[in-house]
């Protein structure tokens, strides 16, 4: 951080320190005169972080509580809308803002069950109610500011707590890191210490989860001074904190390499025999493995007494540090240290695991006969944790075929293996496209009688299905029905899946019956697929009235499946009348008409999609980024305006959906010869794919590719393009680009541009190969340069059948093309000639 950064937190700091003082003769949790007015329920508005927000945040409350109802309930449509608030209203300490406005116990209900329904299409459910929290925390404070998202919650009676602190907190500090601007991390920071100090003054205790981020940013920034200061402070609120800010303190004095406080503390740790002091040297300890100073943790571990550290998160530390810097002597005299004090054998063993996976540049093969020998020498059996800990780190490797080798190792011993961690194992094999394994991992669940959940069964389903295997996938089902496991919805609805996406109907509409012989009820996943596939309105209708006869809520999934299907009925009308439905939620109703945007303008509606996307505009909302695309691609193949086309771009705010679309006008631009807009946008990739030289290279092949399979007018776009990757974007073109180029001059018998391109090849650095030879020796047959052709195919291995039939092939088409022009020359001149007669 530069000098200013550094002065401006400084003067934060000051201000701080001045605060302590000046309240140093308050106990510790008694608040100040003018603040012991407060009610003794406490609630975030009682915060004054207005003058310390931007200027943005200086918004009256009104404003406030209209945005921030925006945010938590959106606006409906007309029938739905939430009720104005008064003035009184707006006045009181709590703003009743109905969350979910006009819903029933009943509809309740079946919300929950959506929810949870969408929930089940994930593979691992991460989300818990502190992430949703966070999420809440993140979006108030992106929209309105840290300020105004604190006094709103004032509003709504959320009462403060460490939950809301800490999540501020944190926000303010993750602005500060990700930001390049000082200003704006001191803002930001300034933010964090006066909400540190409000908790400070409020009575809560200083817990590692509320000053670990904000000491962990000041250390990485440097800041001494500030590091001690607050310190200080925690130690005075929270005396037992003492021992753990030796770890942040020792980071400290590692990341601004301090060799004389490094080396005070060291001999600290090796010096002092107190007991009283042996959690913070316990701390320092932690610290300096963490820093993988190999001289530094030699010295301290050689007069240490590790078997008195009292976690075993401390020697798992340890042992990893050591596996990082390849002390393998260090680590046996260790462990027999500890074996010879009878330190609890399965710990070992899981200290044994977690060096071994430490240790860089290893292969699994090699860490497994590490481990195992290493249990031989010390005359101890594998625990449980310690199988888990290879399993897990040969899944994070994607080698799946070792981790199931060491499952079976591990049940043989007698241990089960955890669902969490089978969960793992068909994640990484879904990641990686090795659904054959299903068999192998179905065989060990049966062998050693595994835990199951809905999820890995559901996976396991997924998996044979992935792989065709729809016999063997019902199978699984009634195996899992004989060993008493319930049958869900789900693992039908992975079958249905499996048929339609191989166009199978009948195949799709027998899992239909089989879920109803099953006595397995269809959920709205089931019909979201039957309805996707309808070919008939009847379908349709038909399905729709078994939905509420069954009493399955219509999910947005749905609604978007009826949209799809209409259209592809060619119903138009209904398709659109689909939005109009007064059920839809107004979280949903957006996505669900981009949804009708794209499918009108993918059936040749394309007036009509316009229409549709004109009123999402002028509703204040945007596009969906597929739907955006599918204008694109629309407009594209009926020749639009580029004008348009451009301005469809610059709605993209998804970056995958808008390299997809740029690519998708840049083959526009190429087609119609609008070169300088195509530079522009290949400017505005190498922007966004600075430093991935492979995906740069991928697009511009694709427009090559374009180039020679088009017309021979298309060459002069193709060259003018060439010279601009080198000359305006700075790039160099790749082999494939030259070979495209190559053969777009052997279609057009350009010979001249052909000897060009032939140069570029060694501009560049690219060795001729065959193909090139081929390419070359193709131009020169088309542009009639048989005696130049003649050299080139001397240089042309024909060893190769294949190369072999391409010469022969090259060779009866241009003498074939020859002799045709010889021909309408023959005929042009007997035509003049009677002409001149």
């Amino acid at each position: 951080m530069r000098a200013p950064t550094v002065r401006n937190l400084c003067t934060l700091s000051s201000l701080f320190r001045k605060r302590v003082i000046r309240n140093s003769t308050i106990a510790p949790f008694e608040n100040s005169s003018s603040e012991s007015q407060h009610d003794s329920e406490l609630h975030l508005s009682q915060l004054d972080l207005a003058r310390h927000s931007s200027s943005g945040d200086s918004v009256g409350e009104d404003a406030d509580a209209s945005q921030l109802s925006t945010i938590l309930c959106p606006a409906q449509e007309k029938g739905h809308g939430l009720k104005e608030i008064d003035d009184e209203e707006i006045g009181k300490g709590k703003v009743e803002i109905p969350w979910i406005p006009d819903l029933s116990h009943g509809k309740i209900f079946l919300k929950r069950k959506e929810v949870a329904r969408d929930r089940k299409q994930k593979w691992i459910f991460k989300y818990t109610s502190d992430d949703r929290f966070d999420r809440l925390i993140k979006l108030c404070a992106d929209r309105l500011g840290t300020g105004r998202t604190v006094n709103m919650f004032g509003h709504l009676g959320r009462e403060t707590g460490l939950k809301e602190y800490n999540a501020l907190i944190n926000m303010c500090i993750k602005k500060a890191r990700e930001t390049g601007d000082e200003f704006i991390a001191v803002r930001e920071m300034s933010k964090a210490f006066h909400l540190f100090k409000s908790m400070r003054d409020y009575g809560y205790p200083m817990e590692e989860k509320t000053f670990g981020p904000l000491l962990r940013y000041i250390i990485d920034m440097g800041l001494v001074q500030e590091f001690l200061l607050f310190s200080d402070v925690i130690k005075a609120e929270n005396p037992s904190s003492a021992s753990r800010l030796g770890y942040y303190e020792m980071l400290l004095w590692l990341r601004v390499n301090d060799k004389e406080m490094i080396r005070d503390i060291c001999e600290y740790i090796t010096v002092e025999d107190s007991e009283d002091t042996f959690a913070l040297r316990e701390s320092y300890l932690m610290a300096l493995c963490e820093s993988d100073q190999k001289m530094l943790i030699l010295d301290v571990l050689k007069n240490v007494d590790i078997t008195k550290l009292s976690s075993e998160e401390s020697f798992v530390r340890i042992f990893q540090s050591l596996g990082r810097l390849k002390l393998e002597s260090v680590v046996d005299d260790l462990l027999l240290d500890l074996r010879a004090h009878n330190h609890d054998a399965d710990n070992i063993s899981n200290f044994i695991s977690n060096y071994a996976v430490s240790i860089p540049n290893l292969a699994v093969e090699d860490i497994i006969t590490k481990v195992k020998n290493m249990h031989e020498v010390l005359e101890v059996l594998p625990s449980s944790s310690s199988y888990e800990r290879l399993i897990v780190h040969c899944c994070g490797l994607d080698k799946v075929d070792v981790a199931l080798d060491i499952v079976e190792n591990m049940c043989e011993a007698g241990f089960i293996l955890s669902t969490e961690v089978l969960q793992s194992i068909l994640h990484i094999c879904e990641d990686s496209y090795e659904y054959i394994l299903v068999h192998r991992i179905y065989s060990i669940i049966c062998r050693y009688h595994l835990k199951l959940n809905g999820e890995i069964c559901r996976c396991l389903v997924h998996f044979c299905v992935r792989m065709k295997d729809f016999e063997g996938s019902y199978k699984m089902i009634g195996d899992l029905q004989e060993m008493n496991y319930k049958v869900t919805a789900s693992m039908y609805n992975a079958i249905m899946a499996g048929y339609f996406r191989e166009k199978n109907i009948s195949g799709g509409l027998r899992v239909l019956k089989h879920m109803q012989g099953a006595d397995v009820k269809p959920d709205s996943q089931t019909f979201f697929y039957l309805i996707s596939n309808c070919e008939t309105e009847e379908d349709i209708i038909k399905y729709c009235e078994e939905m509420t006869q069954s009493g399955v809520p219509v999910t947005k999934q749905v609604f978007m499946a009826l949209i799809n299907s209409y259209a592809a009925c060619g119903n138009f009308e209904k398709a659109k009348q689909v939005v109009l439905d007064p059920t839809i939620p107004n979280k949903n109703l957006n996505e669900i008409k981009s949804v009708l945007v794209s499918a009108l303008a993918s059936h040749g509606q394309l007036s009509e999609a316009l229409l549709v996307y004109q009123e999402i505009k002028k509703a204040g909302h945007s596009l969906e980024p597929k739907a955006i695309v599918t204008l694109i691609e629309e407009f594209t193949q009926l020749n639009g305006e580029l004008d348009g086309l451009l301005l469809l771009l610059k709605e993209l705010n998804d970056q995958d959906y808008w390299v997809d679309g740029c690519f998708r006008v840049i083959m526009y631009c190429i087609q119609n010869k609008h070169l300088s807009s195509a530079i522009v946008l290949f400017k505005q990739l190498k922007d966004t794919f600075e430093s991935d030289e492979i995906v740069m290279e991928a697009l511009f092949d694709a427009v090559f590719s374009l180039i020679a399979a088009s017309e021979s007018t298309h060459l002069q776009i193709g060259l003018d393009l060439l010279w601009a990757i080198k000359d305006e974007l700075g790039l160099m073109p790749s082999r494939q680009c030259l070979d495209f180029l190559l053969s777009a001059c052997a279609n057009a018998g350009d010979l001249n541009n052909a000897r060009l391109i032939w140069r570029e090849y060694e501009v560049a650095g690219f060795p001729y190969n065959v193909l090139s030879y081929l390419r070359m020796y193709q131009a020169l047959l088309a542009a009639g340069d048989e005696r130049s052709a003649h050299f080139m195919l001397k240089k042309i291995s024909r060893d190769d059948a294949e190369v072999r039939s391409v010469i022969l092939a090259c060779q009866e088409t241009y003498s074939i093309l020859q002799l045709g022009k010889q021909k309408s020359q023959k005929i042009e001149r007997k035509e003049k000639d009677l002409n001149t007669n």
